[in-house]
C-alpha cells in the first residue's frame, strides 16, 4: 500500500522540494478532487483517469441475521475510471 506521505516523499525527491512542501501539494490535489466531487463536478486528469460521483438510489435489502426487510438509504460514492495509458501499463 502507498500512502499520501510516501507519494509526497517521492515527489520531494524528484522535484527538489522539501517533504513538507510536497505533502502540502499532494494534500491540496486530493482536497481539490474531493471539493469538485462534492459539488458534483467530474475531475479529468489527462493520461491518468477520471474521478466522478455515482449516485445509488434508495433500495430494499435484508438484515442477514433476522431476514427482516430494511431500507438502504440513497448514497453517493466517488468512482475512478483509469485512462487507457494507465490500463495499458497495468495489463502490459
Amino acid at each position: 500500500m502507498t500512502t499520501a506521505t510516501e507519494i509526497a516523499d517521492k515527489i520531494a525527491g524528484e522535484q527538489n522540494l522539501s517533504k513538507a512542501q510536497a505533502k502540502s501539494i499532494v494534500d491540496s490535489v486530493f482536497k481539490q478532487i474531493a471539493e469538485a466531487a462534492k459539488s458534483g463536478a467530474e475531475t479529468n486528469v489527462a493520461g491518468f483517469g477520471k474521478f466522478k460521483i455515482k449516485e445509488t438510489p434508495e433500495r430494499e435489502g435484508r438484515n442477514p441475521a433476522t431476514g427482516a426487510t430494511i431500507k438502504i438509504a440513497a448514497s453517493k460514492k466517488l468512482t475512478f475510471t483509469p485512462a487507457k495509458a494507465v490500463k495499458d501499463m497495468l495489463n502490459g
